[in-house]
């Protein structure tokens, strides 16, 4: 997808939260005007404007007149904000001035209130929980994770695992959003040369998660059969003639790419095409192969599916994020089954550029 079909709002709000989970952006630092982002994104004032009220809504960031935009700090407990309890109290007295301007009585509005908060209180308890026998996965793409709900639906029927791919760090937001069960991710962090876990700590602060390995996996460069550009590293990606395909902003491939880029010196917009966008490393081959491309970043199992050659760079770990109130539901235990039985990891092997050492080994974090 190229940027400009795509909505780009959401484009600097995805960029702006992958530097706050990768802590290029600290609690209470000041961000970029809006001015300056429009100039960096070649855009509207307004289209900025967007992607910061997004931020603002999920809690991420904070506008405060005189301070600018700033990332949001932890909130207080609500016993010591006194402030924020003042303004909650006022907005009620607001409310009940407003009721009693309009002619109601002292007993008549105490009345509504209480049937109200009666009303609400019904309602909520009687919402029904998420299904027990159905997993809501975000996150990565992976081609295991067809494998997984395929081994899980012939052995336990009466259990779905439902896929969405939105990349790592979109799997991790979705679960702190509760719009996700588990979480797909491999993240590496440049600063402890590790995957997952600092990124876990730091989007899912003070809950306790596994982290499930579904295996290791060879990360490289997607190119045409035979390799006629001659690329074999990513210096190459500047010459003439050679267009990228790109995974999108949040996806752990292209976390990799940029910090990589970054530390050989190597400016992304130099490379035709960096703009264009795909959601799974699928996607990647398929463009190349219908040649809409001629390089791009992915596994080495999608170069062998599509026949093109591959060009290894990194080894990286894709492991599952499991809640701890996830974890204990019968779902999530049949699930746990499957990754680590033989007949999961004799699958996994077989898609090539894929090592099941690992699978199954678990890793508790809080």
């Amino acid at each position: 997808m190229n940027r400009q079909d795509a909505h780009l709002f959401e484009q600097i709000a995805e960029t702006l939260r992958l530097k706050i989970a990768r802590g290029e952006l600290a609690p209470g630092d000041r961000l970029p005007t809006v001015r300056a982002l429009a100039r960096e994104w070649e855009c509207t004032t307004g289209t900025v404007s967007r992607a910061f009220a997004l931020l603002a809504d999920e809690g991420v960031i904070t506008t405060h007149r005189g301070r600018g935009t700033r990332v949001a700090d932890k909130p207080p407990p609500p016993e010591t904000d006194k402030l924020a309890w003042g303004s909650l109290v006022n907005q009620a007295e607001r409310f009940l001035l407003e009721l009693l301007s309009q002619g109601y009585s002292d007993s008549q509005v105490q009345t509504a209130v209480a049937t109200a908060i009666s009303r609400w209180q019904s309602l909520t308890q009687s919402m029904p929980p998420p299904p027990p026998n159905q997993l809501r996965f975000a996150g990565s793409h992976d081609m295991s994770m067809e494998l997984l709900t395929r081994q899980l639906n012939d052995a336990h029927p009466q259990f779905q695992l439902s896929l969405q791919f939105r990349g790592s760090l979109g799997g991790l937001i979705a679960i702190a959003r509760q719009e996700a069960d588990i979480a797909g991710i491999h993240l590496w962090d440049e600063q402890s040369d590790s995957y997952n876990i600092p990124y876990v700590r730091r989007i899912l602060p003070g809950q306790r998660a596994a982290l499930l390995t579904v295996a290791t996996r060879r990360l490289g460069l997607l190119l045409p059969a035979g390799n006629p550009q001659q690329i074999h590293a990513l210096a190459d990606l500047t010459r003439s003639g050679v267009r990228w395909i790109n995974r999108q902003p949040g996806s752990g491939t292209r976390v990799w790419l940029e910090v990589h880029l970054q530390r050989q010196g190597i400016d992304h917009a130099r490379i035709k095409g960096y703009q264009n966008e795909v959601s799974t490393h699928l996607q990647v081959a398929e463009a190349i192969q219908s040649r809409q491309a001629t390089a791009g970043l992915g596994l080495q199992a999608a170069a062998a599916g599509y026949g093109l050659n591959f060009m290894p760079l990194t080894a990286e770990l894709y492991q599952l994020v499991i809640p701890e109130r996830v974890w204990e539901t019968a779902v999530c235990r049949r699930l746990v089954r499957i990754v680590q039985s033989n007949s999961f990891k004799s699958l996994v092997d077989s898609l090539g550029g894929y090592d099941s050492s690992p699978t199954g080994e678990i890793t508790w974090i809080s």
